[in-house]
């Protein structure tokens, strides 16, 4: 290695911030978690237009309507799975019928009933197939049925209608859907510094 790329790492490590302690990056890792506890499962902005897309769960946090109908119905499939153990044309049928739900989601919005638990409901019983009846391949059908439904959903993302059409776009930055957020990372912030700062 020549000289100059020496004095260049020279420089650098110079002007680098020096490494934390470790009971100072853990402090900071806990004070990041309390501060972004009551949206990190929200998964969408915290203002009104939203609110049908939110389940409030006391008086601040709040979890995505979405994503726990989704959980829902994933626990409810397997737990019916292991319980009453259905035949292979039931696991079938509602794996159908949770596929055919889970694709029509991907073009126009359902309720969250239909368009999250049911499809969940019906991949988790071809699943747990594969304890129930072993012979069946319903849950290799399920699996690579949900892992298409998974990457097709990402790839579409989630939809931002209320925010195109939302007035708040052009006067508030940031908007009522994000401020709160914006507040706690900023005071988050602050408590860093604090410790980085006496450390």
């Amino acid at each position: 290695m020549s000289a100059a790329p020496l004095t260049e790492l020279a420089e650098i490590a110079r002007f680098a911030p020096p490494r934390l302690r470790r009971d100072v990056a853990r402090a900071i890792d806990r004070l990041a978690r309390r501060a972004h506890a009551f949206h990190r499962f929200a998964h969408h902005p915290l203002c009104a237009r939203y609110a049908s897309e939110l389940i409030r769960l006391g008086r601040r946090e709040r979890v995505c309507r979405g994503c726990a109908a989704l959980g829902t119905g994933f626990l409810a499939g397997l737990s019916l799975a292991l319980t009453l153990e259905p035949s292979a044309r039931v696991v079938y049928g509602a794996l159908a019928a949770g596929a055919a739900l889970g694709v029509a989601s991907l073009r126009v919005r359902l309720p969250k009933l239909l368009g999250r638990f049911v499809p969940a409901l019906g991949f988790a019983l071809a699943l747990a197939s594969v304890v129930t009846d072993f012979r069946s391949y319903a849950w290799l059908t399920g699996a690579c049925g949900f892992g298409v439904g998974f990457f097709a959903y990402r790839r579409r993302g989630p939809s931002r209608t209320p925010c195109a059409s939302c007035p708040e776009r052009l006067v508030l930055a940031p908007c009522s859907g994000f401020a709160p957020i914006v507040r706690r990372e900023r005071a988050f912030q602050r408590a860093a510094r604090k410790l980085i700062d006496a450390a």
